[in-house]
């Protein structure tokens, strides 16, 4: 009897700590707790597979998620985190879970996975759970959810989404750039009977990103593509002047500045600005923009020309398009027929290679999703490196991460493929359209000089007597010279064409 005493008595602290500590819970919290995710991690993963107890698995997928995050594996723990946002809200993680996702979206920058994620988990049934969120967590779920309806087309959705973002939040310039966008979307519900409602409100909401203060996050990015949209919208307004002064505060070499450039000559173009359109197109066929792929500014600048009835000039330009564009335009051909499986549709992005023109080739990579994507592949690599050569390695935690981190490399991959085919087909269709404009100012360009000369007009006397004027100066600060074929990098943005014209004076009967 006194020995089954002792057996019981030597048992009594193991039953207890069984009742407090089921399957290591607490164990695994206290390490944890003490910055050691070596051991927390796998203890939590364990937990995760096999406790019995709902509430103890649950919050062990929770902190499991959290150590990896702690842990430098921000892919892991995302991966994580939407398994338990997928779960629902029955599952007792789901709230902070939701959290974790929103921060690993932070983290690491991410605008194609886990927006989509929080996308198809905010139904009308957790609304009012959400709520209960951190107010800059709900902002950016508001924000990062109105990216996605945006992206469908979803527009009222988007701006319902993107004008809860509060101006406290640190996604609030973000934000209001793209409700600018979707505001001034021609394909709006309820346009054109209410445009300029949409548009007041869409210039307002631009002009709220420029004046947005330090804090914001991608201010400067954001700010410069908010003064090109606000570009867009006075064009398309047929407000020319104040489209162009936009898209000129656009810093130069900032990452937009050669679309504003592209898109400033348009403007100029149609404010009978053919000088200055031409300089902005000048400054685009610099040698430092060698490499971009713009296959309408030589178009555009054809245009020009034919307005100013200076037929050598257009034919020139339309050459030099032929040149540059029309070998790109047959080296196209094999990729934007059949397609090929998306993962060789990404890898021609992805790797540097001679198969795609090189500036396609570079426009593709310059596209911001893909970009992504590429920088998402390359983190989930390194997360694999890492669980490979670790003190995890050969553990069923380090192996089942490194599944899911596949499976998530997979889904990527396919992202991606879609991504570069979708552009690949815009580049081809882009330089089929302007091959055709280009034939068709071709084919006009020849029956206006067939009719001068039926006229018998002599283009080149009057092109002679007519004399070439400094252009305007902007103010005493500015200096005028002469290009003279050097392309100097501080010039480069500020040049002015001044132009003849080699169209006749219409006489009175001609005149309307």
């Amino acid at each position: 009897m006194k020995r089954l005493l002792s057996l019981f008595v030597a048992l009594a602290p193991l039953t207890v700590l069984a009742q407090q500590d089921p399957g290591g819970y607490n164990r695994a919290l206290a390490a944890f707790n003490a910055g050691d995710m070596d051991t927390a991690a796998p203890l939590f993963f364990d937990l995760a597979e096999r406790a019995s107890d709902p509430e103890v698995k649950g919050k062990s997928e929770y902190f499991l998620g959290q150590a990896l995050a702690k842990k430098g594996l921000p892919v892991a723990a995302f991966i994580a985190y939407a398994a338990i946002v997928n779960a629902g809200p029955s599952h007792p993680s789901y709230l902070k879970a939701v959290e974790g996702l929103v921060d690993m979206q932070q983290q690491l920058d991410e605008h194609n996975l886990i927006p989509s994620i929080l996308n198809q988990a905010y139904t009308d049934d957790v609304r009012d759970r959400w709520v209960t969120l951190p107010k800059e967590v709900l902002a950016r779920i508001n924000y990062l959810v109105g990216t996605v309806s945006q992206r469908k087309s979803r527009f009222e959705e988007a701006r319902s989404l993107l004008e809860a973002v509060p101006q406290d939040s640190r996604v609030y310039a973000k934000s209001r750039y793209l409700l600018g966008v979707v505001l001034s979307d021609p394909r709006f519900p309820g346009r054109p009977g209410e445009a300029t409602v949409l548009d007041k409100e869409a210039l307002a909401a631009f002009n709220a990103v420029l004046a947005a203060k330090e804090g914001q996050l991608d201010l400067r990015a954001t700010q410069h593509l908010a003064l090109i949209a606000l570009g867009r919208l006075h064009y398309r307004r047929g407000e020319y002047a104040d489209a162009s002064a936009a898209y000129e505060r656009v810093p130069r070499y900032s990452r937009y500045w050669d679309q504003a450039l592209f898109e400033n000559g348009f403007a100029r173009f149609q404010n009978e600005d053919f000088g200055g359109a031409l300089g902005s197109l000048q400054a685009l066929h610099a040698p430092q923009f060698e490499g971009a792929f713009q296959p309408e500014s030589w178009i555009l600048k054809a245009t020009v020309y034919y307005y100013s009835c200076l037929y050598d000039e257009v034919k020139t330009t339309l050459a030099a398009f032929d040149e540059l564009y029309g070998p790109m335009e047959k080296q196209l051909e094999p990729f934007a027929g059949e397609e090929e499986a998306l993962v060789q549709s990404y890898n021609l992005v992805a790797a540097e290679n001679r198969r795609l023109p090189r500036p396609v080739y570079l426009w593709l990579r310059n596209n911001e999703r893909i970009r992504e994507v590429m920088r998402m592949l390359d983190r989930v690599d390194t997360e694999k490196k890492t669980l490979a050569g670790g003190r995890w390695r050969g553990t069923p935690l380090a192996a089942q991460t490194t599944a899911s981190l596949e499976d998530v490399r997979s889904t990527l991959l396919q992202v991606g493929g879609t991504l570069a085919q979708s552009r690949i087909r815009e580049a081809s269709d882009n330089l089929r359209t302007f091959s055709d404009q280009a034939e068709i100012i071709r084919v006009q360009t020849a029956l206006d000089e067939k009719d001068l000369l039926m006229a018998g007009v002599d283009q080149k006397a009057l092109l002679t007597r007519q004399s070439l004027y400094r252009p305007k100066m902007p103010g005493a600060a500015w200096n005028y010279w002469k290009f003279q074929g050097e392309f100097w990098r501080d010039e480069i943005g500020y040049y002015q064409y001044t132009l003849k014209r080699g169209c006749p004076a219409k006489t009175a009967e001609q005149t309307p």
